[in-house]
């Protein structure tokens, strides 16, 4: 169950006209959040990611499930269930059973998979799959829907780092 803070800043992104998926980054953080307080673990990166991403679906948040072909069926069959529950197209069964086999496997589940290493390791092979002009109109749209404050803030911290790095 997400915090209402996470609930409350996926619909401040919405107010400000981000994307879907930035909107659902928020529960994707905090779910990396909880795995590195071990309140549970992750057998992989893409597993705390995808959990994150079903959370943003039951919140509501308009990401529709990958398509046919893109991932494995059962996974596309989550995706969808959740997306339903989201928009109120279906009532969610509570499964009580379900739910605490599911959180015991994965506090058995390493921590180290959301460290930073770990999670730089994932969005480099994740950005390798698309090709330089999706890379690219995705930083524009980014670049966008940030304004010119936060455009700036963004120059500022970057002109640090590279100060910082030498």
């Amino acid at each position: 169950m997400p915090d209402k803070k996470t609930i409350e800043k996926a619909r401040k992104d919405k107010r400000e006209g981000k994307s879907a998926s930035t909107q659902a980054g928020e529960f994707v953080h905090e779910e990396i959040d909880k795995v590195r307080q071990g309140k549970h673990g992750a057998r992989s990166t893409k597993q705390a990611i995808a959990i994150g991403l079903s959370e943003a679906r039951r919140a509501g948040v308009d990401l529709p499930p990958p398509k046919k072909g893109d991932v494995k069926e059962t996974t596309r069959k989550s995706a969808k269930y959740a997306y339903e529950a989201g928009q109120g197209e279906r009532k969610p069964k509570r499964q009580p059973k379900v739910s605490k086999a599911v959180s015991k496997v994965l506090e058995d589940e390493p921590k180290s998979t959301v460290s930073r290493k770990a999670l730089s390791r994932q969005t480099k092979s994740a950005a390798s799959s698309r090709t330089a002009a999706e890379r690219s109109a995705a930083a524009r749209k980014a670049a966008q829907t940030k304004g010119a404050a936060g455009r700036s803030a963004a120059a500022r911290k970057a002109a640090r780092t590279r100060a910082e790095r030498g």
